[in-house]
């Protein structure tokens, strides 16, 4: 059975679509079949892969409205390893479609259950904002990471994303885990960043991941490309940082 990780935080611009891009193609080129939901409304996971997010029949949408099964939503093998789920900005009208809907907190795990089962790894791309998407996805995941920006209020908001899990774990997934924080666009030239490194580790009781994620041109270039950054530049700084997570990643899974 496939473990299931929610990369959320409700902070946007903290690489979360990046982390959920590049760590699933650094989990397929280690041999993982993974599978990429994207259940942000922005569709740039969807994008990321190359994907026309505008020219789509079925997506994480039609999925949750009962329109389609989750087998014909899903895009198969973008590149080797990895298919995805995904999404277009239709997906914002989601959560007033939901509204008197029974046990709509489960919509996305039951569909997901029947697939499961054919992956090693799914990831699952949250929308910044703690909403009935980010709830679904919490209930349907085994664990959350959260990518943390190195900047001064890295902190600020996560205590509120903890509790958030807390909650779903203590009403609705009593599986749910905290997969552990990543910090992305570190920078090692500056005190900040490593401050800030420092300062989460001695107040976070979560565990970290000792990869840094790197302030890198390439991989801030590679989603307008429709490519994942080690099909783009495998050599790049960016690309051994995910590879170096992924590994992080797989080693956990294993415990």
């Amino acid at each position: 059975m496939g473990k299931i990780i929610a990369v959320a935080n409700q902070k946007g611009g903290v690489g979360k679509t990046t982390t959920s891009i590049n760590l699933s193609a650094s989990l397929a080129e280690k041999g993982k079949k993974v599978l990429v939901i994207d259940a942000d409304p922005q569709g740039n996971t969807t994008s990321g892969f190359g994907i026309d997010k505008n020219d789509l029949d079925n997506t994480i949408y039609e999925l949750i409205l009962g329109e389609c099964s989750i087998h014909e939503c899903i895009i198969g093998e973008v590149i080797e390893n990895v298919s995805v789920l995904p999404a277009n900005v239709n997906l914002a009208a989601a959560e007033i479609e939901l509204i008197g809907v029974d046990k709509k907190e489960y919509i996305l795990k039951n569909e997901v259950d029947y697939v499961k089962d054919k992956y090693d790894f799914i990831i699952i791309d949250c929308p910044p904002s703690l909403n009935m998407l980010t709830i679904n996805a919490m209930t349907t995941a085994d664990s959350v990471l959260v990518p943390i920006q190195c900047e001064y209020y890295a902190l600020e908001g996560l205590s509120q994303l903890i509790h958030t899990v807390n909650l779903v774990k203590e009403r609705l997934n009593p599986d749910l885990d905290m997969e552990g924080v990543i910090f992305t666009m570190y920078d090692s030239r500056t005190n900040l960043s490593m401050q800030v490194v420092e300062n989460v580790k001695q107040n976070l009781k979560q565990k970290v991941y000792n990869t840094l994620i790197p302030r890198n041109i390439r991989l801030a270039e590679a989603p307008s490309y429709g490519m994942p950054i080690n099909k783009y530049d495998a050599k790049s700084a960016g690309a051994e940082a995910y590879m170096q997570l992924a590994d992080e990643i797989i080693a956990d899974s294993r415990k």
